[in-house]
């Protein structure tokens, strides 16, 4: 069972319906995250994230958790009556059983656990594949851009592998940003500007920090491309060659450490409230994710002002006509005003990943690459 249970996470492809292995795959992974929701339970200062933890409601988790159990359960159970991939229900049942055995979605959480201890972001993983497969995945069926696209397209193990990481390591990134933040960018804080920005009404101070933040990124995205030092660890995040919801996950994390930092200075400089900040993160989250979907979208005459999949497909593309082209990550017309938005009498890119695929597949190496390629 272990051999099949390695060949399938090292697969890809479309999963056939009336076999059992839809069901089967969905179930296999309610019950992981299911077994790691009761882990993050028994130990929430280490495996939950301190700004998460404020907003919870565990009622709602709980019942969440429960019904999590009882859907990968039934699912489990019906593929073994029906004889349809029976080894992957006994992967099910055996993770199930150890939720269950550790309590399940009856632990207590002890509410006087210490806040400043080292953490992994485990329940930022589970919620965020949970809410993105959900949304995106829906998403895509029903605008896809290539129909014949599986959702387990080919190199879907590493784009998820960086997804992981990246979101385990969201307690690191976070402590690092805001570190360098305060050390290069302090100084440049006043009180005066900082209560202007903060007396702003809501939507003007929206869309101020999302152009702030935009500007900085558009900038700092062009010098990836155009300084080499820098290109090679960005070239990580062009190497994939499938546009979907998943395909953004794939960035080297100096990338994101070093952008996160300086998209985050302004923010800081400025004083934007809180309110402010936390309705940008939600649309920067969405945009980062639904610009490089398979969806066909264009949105009219919109698309000249707003980054939209299209826009960002074709930055990804090996056409030659969309190298170092759309950088922008929220407002298009930054590029149109930069003179670097593509012109092409094509809607759509053929093509995508780095011109000349020398990005090695592989999470792992991946890390590795901007330390040795020297073309």
């Amino acid at each position: 069972m272990l051999n099949k249970l390695n060949q399938l996470s090292e697969s890809s492809g479309a999963l056939k319906p009336g076999r059992g292995m839809i069901s089967g795959v969905i179930a296999l992974t309610l019950a992981i995250l299911c077994f790691l929701g009761v882990l993050a339970f028994h130990f929430p200062e280490y495996l939950t994230t301190p700004q998460l933890r404020q907003s919870y409601d565990v009622d709602v988790i709980r019942r969440l958790l429960y019904w999590a159990l009882v859907l990968s359960g039934g699912l489990a159970l019906f593929n073994i009556v029906f004889s349809r991939m029976r080894w992957l229900a006994l992967w099910t049942f055996v993770l199930l059983g150890l939720a269950l055995a550790l309590g399940g979605h009856k632990v207590e959480v002890d509410p006087n656990f210490p806040d400043h201890t080292p953490y992994v972001g485990l329940d930022w993983f589970i919620l965020d594949l949970l809410g993105s497969t959900l949304i995106f995945v829906f998403i895509e069926k029903l605008f896809a851009l290539r129909r014949d696209q599986p959702v387990f397209r080919p190199e879907w193990q590493t784009d998820f592998h960086h997804f992981i990481v990246n979101h385990l390591a969201v307690g690191f990134v976070m402590l690092a940003t805001n570190l360098l933040v305060h050390k290069f960018f302090g100084w440049a804080a006043k009180d005066g500007i900082q209560g202007w920005v903060q007396g702003l009404p809501f939507p003007v101070a929206l869309f101020l920090i999302i152009l702030v933040a935009d500007l900085v990124q558009y900038w700092t995205h062009r010098a990836y491309h155009e300084v080499p030092t820098l290109w090679r660890l960005h070239a990580v995040h062009h190497s994939v060659k499938s546009m979907d919801w998943l395909a953004g996950s794939r960035q080297h994390i100096l990338e994101l450490i070093i952008t996160r930092t300086l998209v985050l200075a302004p923010i800081f400089v400025l004083g934007f409230s809180k309110e402010v900040i936390d309705a940008y993160i939600v649309v920067v989250g969405f945009q980062a994710v639904f610009n490089h979907a398979n969806v066909s979208v264009r949105l009219g005459p919109l698309r000249y002002l707003i980054v939209t999949p299209n826009f960002h497909h074709w930055h990804h593309s090996q056409d030659q006509e969309a190298l170092d082209k759309n950088y922008a990550a929220h407002f298009a017309f930054l590029d149109h005003l930069f003179g670097t938005a593509v012109q092409s009498d094509r809607k759509w890119p053929e093509h995508y990943g780095v011109l000349g695929d020398y990005v090695p597949d592989g999470f792992l190496r991946q890390l590795h690459f901007p330390f040795t390629w020297k073309g």
